[in-house]
């Protein structure tokens, strides 16, 4: 990649590195930009596979960090918005074409061995030399950057010393075995990334772009905001937008892992990658390509690696000092026994096992490979997570408190009942729909969508504030009031009290059909809890887990959606008694904050852990430490389950790492095991780790337990 000459301010360059998919790789990177002259602001992400940094030309040339990039063992390739990131296959990266050529060195000398044992032996010797090159010359870039005791140090010290003492056989199987290991880490952070990157693909590339009266098929990268776009049935939407024309059942499960489509019409959101499922929808555009959710989604994700979980932090500087320790004891294993009258073979031999037991490959990797594999497999089930430390804290939890409206409710009133007076049912809320057309309020919104379309024609329509909204339909001056507007009309009786104060009881708003002064039916309206809310309340219990309800609404209605939940309730709260009792909960353990992540900010900021519910809106994907992309609430004990299942795999791969290590360790200072169950303690531990860590890839939620 050639360099350009000398730019006058810092440029900002994105790579893909190639290779660069453990820990330890990320640490060899930011060591050396630590010690380059006018290299600032660098940023590694593992998930991504990139580096990002500010470079100021004048001091440290581009090419010059590129060479120091290849020093490092991992190729560089600059990323433009034309030029995206495109993973090769394992069998064409440098890793893949070592591993396949070394393995056939290594299959090549042991047909020998049956053949010509002295050819074996030069066969042998080859793919050890071969194997050991890239890892030799990392072992020296790194040494250079600040990092002498890193992983390729100690197997190029295990290979070229068993070759030393003449276990060449043993020597080529010790560099195999590790540039296998290396490769699957590459595919398990491949595979992790795969489920994530995929979201990048459901955007179509193509939309229906409405202009001048025609319709232009564009690219959908080309789109900007306020144009009109159409959908057809079995199409994908193109852009985040909202719906200005037409309806149709929309299957969002893409982005935000709700099974079961939404009906949209006219003012609803929608969402870039969304599958129409049968009407013709005309959109609005709302965001261009770059800033659409499911961009936003993955750009958050990959951002989450900077937040690593507690645990990872301790395994990286546990590694530091461990790797030199490790050195430090092969080193006086092979020489002191010796010096006393020791076998010098016996203990040169078992010195050189030892550095490879002692690679810390497994247990470095054990944790970031469940943490990306939970957070994507999180990701494709609408739950994100932002980075391994909320991951961690999530499933400690001991209470988790919801906001009432709009999180455990859907946030809009809904008609709960009709209760005929002059009129049946259906007559009431015909005819109180018909009176409140052309109405914006809430109430009246609810009662139209309840009684659907077919509605007659209302005269004279007016609306008196705070009290009634007025019209003539089918002849007769009907009012749609509250209860205060029926007493001024002398409509009110004791019976009509008891009814209205009962419905009063459950949290229920109620208005009245009049005809003058005679009470034709009454309407009830509440903000109804979420269909799922108290299997997700349940489903919390189950867990061990306390589900409270936090609310500035009044104690009336609180209590009736408390009791219909069956939930704890802390009504009548201003914004700082809700930070109190955030503090107070904590005493008891971790405590989640759930809401709307717009008027909740503040607690969701104090709690534990902030999860924020909106559909996948820019303040649900900002505000809190985790989000839910859809509408179910079920979705918060999904989030715990999943954190418990990352840390038993967490614990479940530092016991393989270590486990293993710590049994041939004593094996091998016994004499009873060598250098071939040495290799295997390294590179199968790898392979555990890797493979139980990518299960995670497959969670799915025990929902039976609500």
């Amino acid at each position: 990649m050639s360099a350009p000459g000398p730019l006058a301010t810092p440029a900002e360059l994105d790579y893909f590195v190639e290779g660069m998919d453990c820990p330890s790789c990320v640490r060899k990177i930011e060591g050396a930009l630590s010690r380059m002259p006018g290299a600032t602001q660098a940023r590694t992400n593992l998930t991504r596979q990139s580096l990002t940094l500010t470079l100021d030309e004048a001091q440290t040339p581009r090419a010059a960090l590129e060479q120091t990039l290849r020093g490092l063992g991992h190729e560089p390739r600059l990323l433009t918005p034309e030029v995206p990131i495109t993973p090769r296959p394992w069998w064409q990266t440098a890793q893949g074409r070592l591993v396949i050529t070394s393995g056939a060195l290594l299959a090549l000398a042991w047909t020998f061995s049956w053949i010509e044992p002295r050819l074996a032996v030069w066969g042998y010797a080859a793919a050890t030399l071969l194997g050991v090159a890239p890892l030799a010359r990392r072992a020296v870039a790194a040494a250079r950057a600040g990092d002498p005791f890193g992983i390729n140090t100690l197997v190029t010290l295990a290979a070229l010393g068993a070759l030393l003492i003449g276990e060449a056989a043993e020597a080529a199987v010790v560099v195999f075995f590790f540039a296998i290991g290396e490769l699957l880490e590459g595919v398990a952070v491949s595979r992790a990334r795969s489920g994530i990157q995929a979201l990048t693909r459901l955007t179509p590339k193509t939309a229906l772009l409405l202009t001048k009266g025609r319709v232009v098929e564009v690219p959908a990268d080309t789109l900007r905001v306020g144009q009109l776009v159409q959908v057809q049935p079995g199409g994908r939407v193109p852009a985040d937008g909202t719906v200005t024309q037409g309806q149709s059942s929309l299957d969002d499960s893409p982005v935000t892992g709700e099974s079961v489509p939404i009906l949209k019409g006219p003012g609803d959101a929608v969402y870039a990658g969304s599958i129409n499922t049968d009407g013709v929808l005309t959109l609005r555009v709302n965001a261009e390509a770059r800033d659409n959710t499911i961009a936003r989604i993955i750009h958050l994700v990959e951002q989450a690696e900077a937040h690593r979980a507690p645990v990872a932090r301790f395994i990286d500087r546990f590694s530091r000092v461990y790797t030199p320790v490790v050195l430090l004891i092969a080193l006086l294993t092979a020489l002191i026994p010796p010096l006393l009258g020791g076998a010098w073979h016996e203990w040169l031999y078992k010195g050189v096992a030892l550095l490879l037991i002692g690679c810390p490959c497994a247990l470095v990797l054990s944790v970031p490979a469940a943490i990306t594999s939970a957070v994507s497999a999180g990701t494709r089930r609408g739950l994100l997570i932002k980075g391994g430390a909320a991951l961690e804290a999530v499933g400690g939890v001991r209470t988790v408190a919801f906001d009432k409206t709009g999180t455990l409710t859907a946030g809009r009133p809904a008609v709960t009942d009709v209760v005929p007076g002059r009129l049946d049912e259906a007559s009431v809320l015909r005819l109180a729909a018909a009176v409140e057309q052309g109405s914006s309020h809430p109430l009246a919104r609810a009662i139209l969508e309840q009684a659907g379309a077919d509605l007659p024609a209302a005269q004279d329509a007016r609306a008196l504030p705070g009290r009634a909204a007025q019209a003539t339909v089918d002849g007769r001056a009907l009012s749609v009031g509250s209860p205060r507007f029926a007493r001024e009309q002398g409509a009110w009786t004791a019976q009509l009290e008891g009814t209205v104060t009962a419905l009063e009881d459950q949290g229920k708003t109620v208005v009245l059909l009049l005809e003058g002064a005679q009470v034709l039916g009454l309407i009830a309206l509440r903000d109804e809890p979420r269909p799922d809310a108290r299997a997700a309340a349940d489903g919390l219990r189950a867990l061990g887990v306390q589900p409270v309800m936090l609310t500035g609404d009044n104690a009336r209605t609180a209590r009736a959606i408390g009791e219909a939940l069956n939930i704890e309730v802390h009504a009548e709260l201003l914004p700082e008694d809700k930070l109190r009792l955030i503090e107070t909960l904590k005493a008891r353990g971790g405590v989640a904050m759930v809401g709307d992540g717009i008027n909740d900010a503040p607690a969701l900021a104090a709690a534990t852990v902030g999860i924020a519910m909106g559909g996948g809106t820019d303040v649900a994907l900002e505000t809190a430490d985790a989000a839910l992309l859809g509408r179910e609430v079920r979705g918060v004990p999904d989030l715990i389950q999943l954190s418990r299942a990352a840390t038993r795999n967490i614990r479940q791969n530092v016991a393989f790492a270590v486990g293993l290590k710590a049994v041939f360790l004593v094996t091998t200072l016994l004499g009873i095991t060598g250098l071939w169950p040495a290799i295997l303690s390294d590179t199968g531990a790898t392979a555990l780790v890797t493979a139980n860590a990518l299960r995670l890839l497959r969670f799915r939620p025990d929902r039976g337990r609500a």
